[in-house]
């Protein structure tokens, strides 16, 4: 690993963001340890999958730098499980035997980088500054997804359908007839539906339904 002038602010801070190392060689595992530890950064080394997986929390967040070629569980095997089980951390792949169809593969399944070792340290940090980015930019949506589920709770089953309505294009008077229902009523349950989905718009609300799958 080639080194470069670097600083405490080459790479943004993500409270409680780990880099996660998953490399069966000591000696790169110490020396990415210390680069990471110089920024600020924390990272934690792990020789195989099995004991990456063995330690990784469920509300963990950061990013995953992993070589593709490890004992028992390869990399691509890694990934491939990670996504099975909703994991979505960023990964940045590390190889010292990169070919076309292995980097195609990684990328095509989500990888956020691919890095062919020996690296650079810069390029190495502008990967781990983007898989930290994009990692930020996850959590921040699944928590607004949470929480426009939790206001969805609060609707009770009738207006849960007068907004499956609304955000499909229906007009109050045919929301009304469909549902068997005064155009008053549907006008109240609109209302209701607004107010606690916390909809300002229209657009808005439409833009929360889409968010929840609705």
């Amino acid at each position: 690993m080639e080194r470069s002038r670097l600083s405490a602010h080459s790479v943004p801070l993500q409270d409680g963001a780990v880099v996660y190392i998953v490399d069966d060689d000591i000696d790169l595992c110490a020396a990415l340890m210390e680069l990471f530890n110089s920024v600020s950064l924390e990272a934690r080394c792990f020789a195989s999958s099995r004991s990456f997986l063995a330690s990784l929390p469920s509300d963990g967040h950061g990013c995953i730098l992993l070589d593709v070629r490890l004992p028992g569980l390869n990399g691509l095997e890694l990934q491939d499980h990670l996504d099975r089980v909703g994991n979505r951390m960023p990964i940045i792949f590390m190889t010292g035997y990169g070919d076309i169809p292995m980097t195609v593969r990684a990328l095509k399944a989500g990888a956020s980088n691919f890095l062919e070792k020996p690296f650079r340290q810069h390029a190495l940090l502008e990967a781990v500054s983007e898989a930290l980015a994009k990692d930020r930019t996850r959590s921040v949506a699944n928590h607004q997804v949470e929480h426009l589920r939790l206001l969805a709770t609060t609707l009770t089953p009738r207006e849960a359908e007068v907004m499956r309505a609304v955000v499909a294009g229906f007009m109050n008077k045919q929301i009304a007839h469909n549902l068997g229902i005064k155009e008053i009523t549907v006008k109240l349950h609109r209302g209701a539906v607004m107010r606690k989905m916390q909809a300002s718009s229209l657009a808005e609300l439409v833009r929360k339904a889409s968010l929840l799958g609705d």
